[in-house]
């Protein structure tokens, strides 16, 4: 198994959580077991695949012995039969050896975890705000197909029905192992509806995808937040001008600053307001942690930069095009009518090459 020394440590890891759960110090500490809890619930599922592969190889050994053993020489009926036991084992080792990697790359990159993501206007003024909102309603309906829950946090919106900025979540199993190939620079080339003499522009919108953190990951004390509320802005509606409910967060620390004013209870923008914190501040702590393992580094597709230029879409020529690892389609329209699935694949494919390569180095 190419992740044998990396499985004997989640091994060990597992043992020693089963053994601290145990003890009446940590089940006092209602913070500490949870956290502790949480970790040994989310390694359960590779040491069950790994029980289930060790029982696989012992059977196979097991099977080996018998088949050696010249007493059974005679009887090619029953050696047929060992034979076909052993190719049935054989396949089912493979399989579970793949889903073991499945499982431990998923761990590493977090892979179950909602997302924050937040697409900005770049460079091409009405034209890129525009794209920006077909960015949004792409994996607003890539999101609908997979079963996933998607929820708008905050907006800057263009009399157009553009967006300059848009902060959305998007909740579900295996989001965030899906989406997080999505963060860099997409450009697009196609003729503006404001362009008359029918020439292809060029515009731009950045992605940014944040792993959603939980109050056990990052603790945000009471007095490291600045709490401002104001009148939200734009269009509005019935009444959404007219209470202070827009809530501006500001983290001390850092200097941090997080705003929201979708809603209009002023708890629910504050409750919304502290989850993009969280994950912008998270996101920060992974960013620190991957400069620092230059091997995680080179195992991953793109650098996650919103500078980077990841993807290309070409409406005369209805190509799409990502960059990071030279995958063209023709089929841009279904794309943008949230058919990712041929396109995310492709980038955990080269992932996994990547990651796998980066294990057996």
């Amino acid at each position: 198994m190419i992740f044998t020394k990396v499985i004997e440590e989640k091994k060990k890891r597992y043992e020693r959580l089963q053994e601290m759960l145990a003890d009446p110090k940590v089940i006092a500490n209602a913070s500490e077991y949870q956290v502790l809890a949480k970790e040994l619930a989310s390694l359960t599922p590779i040491m069950n695949a790994y029980n289930n592969y060790l029982r696989i190889s012992k059977d196979i050994k097991d099977l080996d012995k018998v088949l050696d053993e010249k007493t059974h020489a005679h009887d090619k009926e029953f050696l047929l039969l060992a034979e076909e036991e052993k190719h049935k084992l054989e396949k089912d080792l493979k399989e579970t050896e793949a889903r073991i990697e499945e499982l431990l790359l998923e761990k590493e990159s977090g892979g179950d975890r909602g997302i924050i993501m937040e697409i900005r206007a770049g460079t091409g003024g009405l034209e890129a705000s525009l794209f920006a909102a077909d960015l949004l309603r792409m994996y607003s309906k890539y999101a609908v197909k997979k079963g996933w829950k998607v929820e708008l946090i905050d907006s800057s919106t263009t009399e157009k029905g553009g967006y300059k900025e848009v902060v959305f979540s998007i909740s579900g199993k295996g989001v965030y192992g899906a989406l997080k190939f999505e963060s860099g620079t997409h450009r697009v080339q196609r003729v503006p509806e404001t362009e008359a003499s029918g020439r292809i522009h060029t515009s731009a919108a950045t992605v940014a995808v944040l792993p959603e953190a939980e109050e056990v990951d990052i603790d945000i004390r009471p007095e490291d937040l600045k709490v401002d509320v104001f009148r939200s802005g734009g269009a509005g509606g019935q009444g959404v001008n007219r209470t202070d409910s827009a809530v501006r967060l500001t983290y001390l620390p850092t200097g941090l600053v997080v705003t929201c004013q979708d809603e209009r209870s002023q708890l629910k923008n504050k409750a919304k307001a502290l989850r993009v914190l969280r994950a912008r501040l998270y996101d920060s702590r992974r960013a620190e942690q991957d400069r620092k393992i230059s091997q995680e580094r080179r195992a991953q597709v793109g650098s996650g930069d919103r500078s980077e230029k990841i993807r290309t879409y070409n409406f005369p020529d209805r190509r799409i095009t990502d960059h990071r690892i030279g995958f063209t389609a023709h089929n841009m329209e279904d794309v943008l009518e949230g058919e990712l699935d041929e396109l995310i694949n492709a980038l955990k494919s080269e992932e996994k090459q990547l990651r796998i390569k980066a294990a057996t180095v």
